[in-house]
């Protein structure tokens, strides 16, 4: 009975630091991607725009949203790179080249 409320804490605990630790990990990408930003980048932000990085300042980011259309936003609402897909396709086919079907099939499955 002793050990019971030692144990509780520590279920308790372990899977608070993991996520904590998780949360961390990815606020740190977010600012690497946020810092490797170059003009010509084609970004996604938090709300779901689709645009071409302009211009950059230090704490903000020019975004072209349409051909001569452009807007200023904070860095921070950059979410994550585009890739366009014709160089998603070209990256595919390399890569994919010596595939046999079967690794085609476990790729495909998620395997």
């Amino acid at each position: 009975m002793e050990l019971l409320f030692p144990l509780l804490i520590l279920a308790l605990l372990v899977p608070m630091f993991l996520g904590i630790r998780r949360q961390k990990k990815e606020m740190q990408k977010t600012a690497d991607l946020q810092d490797s930003l170059k003009i010509g980048d084609r970004v996604m932000t938090t709300a779901g725009l689709h645009a071409t990085v302009a211009g950059l300042d230090e704490g903000t980011v020019d975004l072209e949203i349409a051909p001569g259309v452009i807007t200023t936003w904070s860095r921070m609402v950059v979410r994550e790179h585009v890739i366009d897909e014709d160089d998603a396709t070209e990256a595919e086919t390399v890569d994919n080249e010596d595939e046999t079907p079967d690794d085609t099939q476990r790729r495909l499955n998620g395997e």
